[in-house]
């Protein structure tokens, strides 16, 4: 035991390559030294796409030349902002106190945050998903006999669709 633990620590190696690209650095070999191999080289750069980035240069060339005449680049004198931009801008323009718009914004995320927690939390329970499941099919049954039905009851709830959309008005 005692020799196994005085024994010094050698390492060496009989092969003089460690990858068939780069040959290994001979250094003068010591007990104590350890050489390591050398970094293979950084990877080259994909050469997949060069039209793209040779593109985007163009671009930044063109706008270049365009801000030093004084002139506006193509692309934004034609791009046009979508319809839906435009009304959230307007309606966002119009609204006088942005601080409460906002802060109800916040607060109705973080509710829906929580309430999704809660669903999720409520999901883990043993019994809770399938007897949920169970009121869900049955108050869907339900709707679908008392509305559905019978023809008189669908005309109704047609007409109430209806209504409540807006698309027509009944007197």
């Amino acid at each position: 035991m005692a020799s196994a633990s005085s024994s010094a620590l050698s390492i060496s190696s009989s092969s003089t390559r460690v990858d068939a690209k780069a040959p290994r650095q001979t250094t003068a070999a010591s007990p104590q030294c350890v050489t390591l191999p050398t970094l293979p080289p950084p990877p080259v750069q994909s050469q997949s796409r060069p039209w793209k980035t040779t593109a985007y240069c163009r671009k930044i060339a063109r706008n270049v030349m365009a801000m030093a005449t004084g002139e506006a680049p193509a692309e934004v004198a034609t791009a046009e902002m979508p319809e839906i931009v435009k009304t959230i801008r307007d309606t966002w323009d119009k609204v006088e106190d942005k601080y409460a718009v906002s802060s109800l914004a916040v607060a109705g995320i973080v509710a829906l945050w929580g309430s999704i927690g809660l669903i999720s939390a409520i999901d883990r329970l043993p019994l809770v998903p399938g007897l949920l499941e169970l009121v869900g099919i049955g108050y869907s049954g339900w709707f679908a006999y008392k509305n559905l039905f019978f023809e008189p009851d669908r005309y109704v709830s047609y007409m109430l669709s209806q209504l409540s959309l807006g698309s027509k008005s009944f007197a």
